[in-house]
């Protein structure tokens, strides 16, 4: 995802990107529409009046709320999807752990034109645009004036990210950033969506949308996130003021995770992880392969032996689909495969991914169908040696131990070309590998079979590779029984 720093001054225009910040009347905002979109009275779009009720319905005191706004909006050729951030004042309740804080609120991701100019209109019942809009609530500090404009910046990244890639960031869902939210020192570098429990959703004329709100976390508590849960760690978060209360508002200056504000948390996690697993399902890495191929066959001969198919969990159809779209549209532009998020991503097992991929690719979709030589073949492997960076190959235990160790699947899709590889384990069905033949290849996408006796091995061999900070690499691991060897290579 892109980073790129922007220099956003407190009420002036900027040409570096095209915003500003000024004092907005929402009931004042007037814009054309093209043939099919609609207005209100007073000349405002429905889908944008929709979403402007219901912040009014929240601050009825705040009618004017200071924006951030697109000069030159996306439509036009602008660089900013959003074309507006509101910023609301928040006097918080201590005695609630709601802090004083500052409210921001995307307009851009969903559809709030709904004449197609930027997002097919698809009217209501069906999401709108991307069907979500994001919000972040920042602590106040007793020095503020003015709500800092570099949580708009933030906002405005993210749904680069989200038009890029035509990912949909969910509740749950975390962002791996490796940098400071605002730039500073600050021990918050990444981010978890959360549901905005204020603004929840909201059905407009042009589809339905929820407000996604961004919160701020600590490498610890991301690490949390990825070998557990997101909802998981949300709840914990919101017991204490230190982190965010139960409006999770982020505050940068907070010093301590949520392991060090309470010394339980850390056994509740762990309880957790062994009691459900992770629902992460796959991260972009920068991943190879290579291996003696015996032989090929078409697709569909692979099974997981006497698995039972209707209690077993599944390579879904749709999961299937999902990755073969990705791999034949690398095929095809000879692009790199979008991510999830950013390096490594998330992948995470969430309604709205799947609801969003299943309106793409129906079940009787020419799209879907239309599959190249390359994903109908399967080649069986005899060997196999995969290559993979470290802050992927870190991600292997929790693999191991937080999805195959539970019958899941787990998949590292490559960021430099047209490439994915899935782990699966033995109560997976729906796969083209077997134990028989635990290593197979379909194009560009690899499945690699673990059995019970190789993944309790592999799991205490690949344990320290959850502390990157003290792998010495290369790290080369083998397994020869299985013929499989994986390389863990320093990042470039």
């Amino acid at each position: 995802m892109d980073k790129e720093e922007m220099d956003w001054k407190e009420g002036k225009s900027q040409s570096s990107n095209g915003s500003v910040t000024q004092k907005t009347d929402n009931v004042g905002i007037r814009e054309t529409t093209k043939s099919g979109g609609s207005l209100t009275e007073g000349g405002i779009p429905l889908g944008l009046e929709a979403l402007f009720s219901a912040c009014r319905r929240l601050y009825p005191e705040q009618p004017n709320p200071l924006q951030v706004t697109a000069l030159v909006k996306y439509w036009l050729g602008g660089p900013d999807p959003l074309d507006y951030i509101s910023m609301y004042e928040v006097p918080g309740n201590l005695k609630l752990n709601i802090p004083p804080h500052w409210h921001y609120i995307s307009f851009g991701l969903s559809d709030i034109h709904g004449d197609g100019r930027v997002h097919e209109f698809v009217g209501p019942g069906q999401p709108s645009g991307f069907g979500f809009e994001l919000t972040m609530r920042l602590k106040r500090e007793p020095t503020d004036k003015a709500p800092p404009t570099w949580p708009a910046a933030l906002m405005q990244s993210l749904a680069k990210y989200v038009f890029q890639s035509e990912s949909v960031l969910c509740v749950g869902d975390h962002v791996s950033w490796h940098s400071p939210l605002d730039g500073s020192e600050s021990r918050l570098q990444h981010m978890l969506m959360a549901e905005d429990s204020k603004l929840g959703s909201v059905a407009t004329p042009n589809g339905n949308m929820q407000f996604v709100q961004v919160v701020g976390i600590t490498s610890d508590e991301l690490r949390a996130v990825q070998h557990w849960n997101g909802a998981g760690v949300l709840d914990i978060m919101k017991r204490s003021l230190v982190t965010g209360g139960p409006l999770l508002v982020t505050d940068l200056r907070r010093g301590e995770s949520i392991y060090e504000a309470d010394p339980g948390v850390a056994e509740e996690i762990e309880a957790g992880i062994e009691a459900h697993g992770s629902n992460l399902s796959g991260v972009s890495a920068k991943i190879a392969w290579s291996a003696t191929q015996p032989h090929m066959q078409c697709a569909g001969g692979g099974s997981n032996g006497d698995v039972n198919s209707d209690t077993a969990e599944r390579v879904s159809s749709l999961e299937s689909e999902q990755i073969k779209i990705m791999l034949k549209k690398g095929l095809m532009t000879a692009t790199s495969l979008p991510s999830a998020a950013s390096d490594p991503a998330s992948a995470q097992e969430s309604s709205c991914q799947a609801e969003k991929a299943s309106d793409a690719c129906g079940a009787v979709s020419e799209k879907c169908q239309a599959e190249p030589v390359e994903l109908s073949v399967v080649t069986r492997l005899d060997s196999l040696h995969i290559t993979i960076n470290l802050e992927s190959g870190a991600l292997l235990p929790l693999a191991l131990r937080g999805r195959l160790k539970h019958d899941r699947h787990f998949t590292f899709k490559s960021v430099t070309g047209p490439a994915a590889l899935t782990l699966v384990a033995a109560g997976v069905s729906g796969a083209f590998v077997s134990p028989e033949s635990p290593y197979g290849l379909r194009g560009p996408w690899l499945q690699v079979l673990i059995p019970p006796d190789l993944l309790d091995k592999m799991s205490d061999d690949l344990s320290a590779l959850a502390d990157p900070d003290e792998v010495k690499v290369p790290a080369q691991f083998s397994w020869p029984s299985h013929k499989l060897t994986i390389t863990v290579h320093a990042e470039e």
